[in-house]
């Protein structure tokens, strides 16, 4: 019989996914057949033909999976599906049992299998399949993602532990992601303290790594809805930092920090022209991942012309104003994709690196 584990989170952008994509990495080395599954899919996408969610894509194409994806996301919702569950239109009972025999496929071929839950523990509730009810649907134990903090982690917690007891679901242990570096080993001590009296077991998961959020040049022009332009081969190369370039000419090239990708209208001629030929030196190479050029002004044609023979890699728009499209980046979240393979490569070397995963391996036997 497979062994199995529900990953469950105590809100949105704890790090689910991720602490499904590393233990998936690190079962791999323990186990010859790790499978996964998603059994409420909110986020649709296409791969291979089939509906599936996101985050089983992603699993399937790094890890080979692709003979068992249809099994890894039994029910995807789509816009209007929950009030169709509501209207009867969709049963209930049939979304159950396509999730019951999916996971009863994968069980049947692997010795564990990693259960991904979808947002907060009463997320699908409206389909009378919440993270809590399919935990014990599955016979699943849980290990609930939490942020890195001590009062607002601990509170949400209690507040999702009660959906699990309610449905006589087993959470044996919590697993507190993104912790502060310097202040990792004292909020560990306060949260073991703080649940010395529970049965689940308190782990330690990553320390806060911006990177792991910071969009990548291709996810900001599908963010944007705009073609990049210029060097194509660095569209995955990640951002660290978004700047708007107001400042003086000089000053902007002075405060150029990491991989920076530069806000500058239309109209700022010399700063677009600094910017392409920096572009071109080693030294700011690193600092320059390109630019966002707003603006109803069209782009000067002696600057657009050196533009292009830079190759520095720019998006062009007049639909947003700077201060818009500075919000909307800077608000976004982004998602692990297939192919962002150098957080890939970083989630597992610090999976290796800081998770003890005998451990819970044991905890979960």
């Amino acid at each position: 019989m497979a062994r199995k584990i529900f990953i469950a989170a105590t809100g949105k952008n704890i790090g689910k996914t991720t602490a499904s994509f590393f233990l998936m990495h690190l079962a791999r080395k323990k186990y010859g057949r790790v499978a996964f599954i998603k059994p409420i899919g909110p986020k649709p996408a296409t791969l291979n033909g089939l509906q599936v969610d996101k985050d089983a894509a992603l699993i399937a194409q790094v890890y080979g999976l692709g003979k068992d994806l249809r099994h890894m996301s039994p029910v995807v919702l789509h816009p209007g599906s929950t009030r169709q569950v509501v209207d009867g239109v969709i049963s209930s009972d049939e979304l159950t049992q396509r999730i019951l025999e999916a996971c009863h496929e994968l069980e049947k071929k692997c010795d564990f299998l990693i259960i991904e839950g979808a947002g907060h523990v009463g997320v699908g509730s409206i389909l009378k399949l919440s993270n809590a009810r399919i935990a014990r649907l599955l016979n699943a134990p849980v290990l609930m993602v939490t942020g890195g903090g001590l009062g607002n982690v601990v509170d949400s917690v209690y507040m999702n532990l009660a959906l699990f007891e309610k449905e006589g679901v087993e959470v044996r242990a919590i697993l507190a992601n993104k912790l502060i570096p310097e202040k990792r080993d004292m909020t560990l001590d306060y949260l073991r303290r703080c649940f010395a009296d529970e049965s689940f077991r308190v782990l330690a998961g990553f320390d806060y790594q911006p990177v792991l959020a910071n969009p990548t040049l291709r996810r900001i022009a599908n963010l944007l809805g705009l073609p990049l332009h210029g060097n194509k081969r660095d569209s995955l190369r990640i951002i660290n930092h978004v700047q708007i370039g107001a400042a003086s000419t000089q000053r902007v090239a002075e405060i150029l920090k990491d991989s920076t990708f530069l806000i500058v209208t239309s109209s700022r001629d010399e700063l677009l022209v600094t910017m392409a030929n920096l572009y071109q030196l080693p030294d700011y190479r690193s600092k320059i991942a390109g630019l966002l050029i707003p603006g109803i002004l069209p782009v000067g044609q002696i600057t657009q012309q050196i533009l292009d023979r830079s190759n520095i890699p720019y998006l062009r728009t007049d639909k947003h104003s700077t201060s818009e499209l500075y919000r909307i980046i800077t608000e976004d979240v982004s998602k692990l994709t297939a192919e962002d393979t150098e957080k890939l490569a970083l989630v597992r070397s610090l999976a290796e690196q800081s998770f003890d995963f005998d451990t819970l391996d044991e905890i979960f036997s």
